[in-house]
Order: C-alpha cells, then sequence, then structure tokens
C-alpha cells in the first residue's frame, strides 16, 4: 500500500534538511545510471547520490544531526540504507525504469526535499507528485519508477529503505 503525508516536518526541521541539501557546499557524487539495468546510459540521463547510511553504518557527517530522527518517526527498528537523490532538470521529463531497491521484504519511504513536476509512480499505475515536506511510504519490494523534473533545477528527495 503507497501512502503519504504531507507537512511530515515541523517547519523548522524542514528548512534545516532544505538548507543542508541545497547548499552549494553539499556534496552530491555523480551516478552515470539512474536504474540497476543502465539503459539510460545511452541518453544522457543521470543523478547525483549522498548516502547517508549504508550497511549498518553511518556514511555521512550529516546522519546524526539531520536524518536520524526519522528512524522514530518511521518506526523503524533498523535502516538498511539512506541517501539523497537530486535528479537535475531536464527539457522533457523522463521516468526511469521501474525497479525494487532490494528484493527481499522491507519498507521504503521518500522524502520530498523541493516541489517540481517530478514524481514517483508505482507498479499499481499510482503516481505521487513531488511536494516539498512530503513523506511517500510504501512496501519497498514493491516495482516503482522515479522522474526527473523540468520545472525546477532539480528533484530533490531521500530515500529510506529500513526494518
Amino acid at each position: 500500500m503507497v501512502e503519504y503525508q504531507d507537512n511530515f516536518l515541523t517547519e523548522e526541521e524542514y528548512q534545516k534538511i532544505y538548507e543542508l541539501m541545497t547548499n552549494d557546499k553539499f556534496a552530491w557524487y555523480y551516478v552515470p545510471d539512474i536504474t540497476f539495468a543502465k539503459e539510460n546510459a545511452n541518453n544522457n540521463l543521470f543523478y547525483m547520490t549522498h548516502n547517508f547510511y549504508n550497511d549498518d553504518m553511518p556514511l555521512s557527517n550529516y546522519f546524526n544531526s539531520h536524518i536520524s530522527m526519522f528512524k522514530d518517526m518511521l518506526k523503524a527498528k533498523t535502516f538498511i540504507r539512506v541517501k539523497g537523490n537530486l535528479y537535475p532538470s531536464q527539457n522533457k521529463l523522463s521516468q526511469h525504469k521501474s525497479h525494487k531497491d532490494y528484493e527481499y521484504e522491507h519498507k521504503a519511504a521518500i522524502y520530498c526535499i523541493n516541489t517540481c513536476d517530478g514524481y514517483t509512480m508505482f507498479e499499481d499505475g499510482k503516481t505521487i507528485p513531488s511536494v516539498a515536506n512530503r513523506l511517500i511510504t510504501f512496501d519497498g519490494s514493491m516495482q516503482h519508477a522515479s522522474t526527473d523534473c523540468t520545472n525546477a533545477k532539480s528533484r530533490i528527495n531521500i530515500n529510506f529503505n529500513y526494518l
């Protein structure tokens, strides 16, 4: 089941994360392929990531100060992975290949940093637009597809996989 909640964080909490992830000093890392199939390499689509948490450990200096609070809010026993995604704006909206983050049963959430015409589409056909301070939750083993955007400089979100 796909659900979403608007105004997930307080305005102060949201602004703290927004200012971090849109700051020109925040470290984003280039990923040449948007999905695991690497089919986008031929059409010049790429994205940037920031790994906050993976393999049972924080990977970012910002994990404790900006991200760890989500563990209680999501009622997560543990995080599997937490990463920031930045999809650069394109001239044409592109929906990326549908995928599962992990094949095994787990929970997933997408926290939207900014509002844009990008969205996440799920295997049942449901699309949830990117709206600032919106949290989308779903079964992590469900097929889903991301998009970039056309009406903002980028589409920015945080992807959580957790138990």
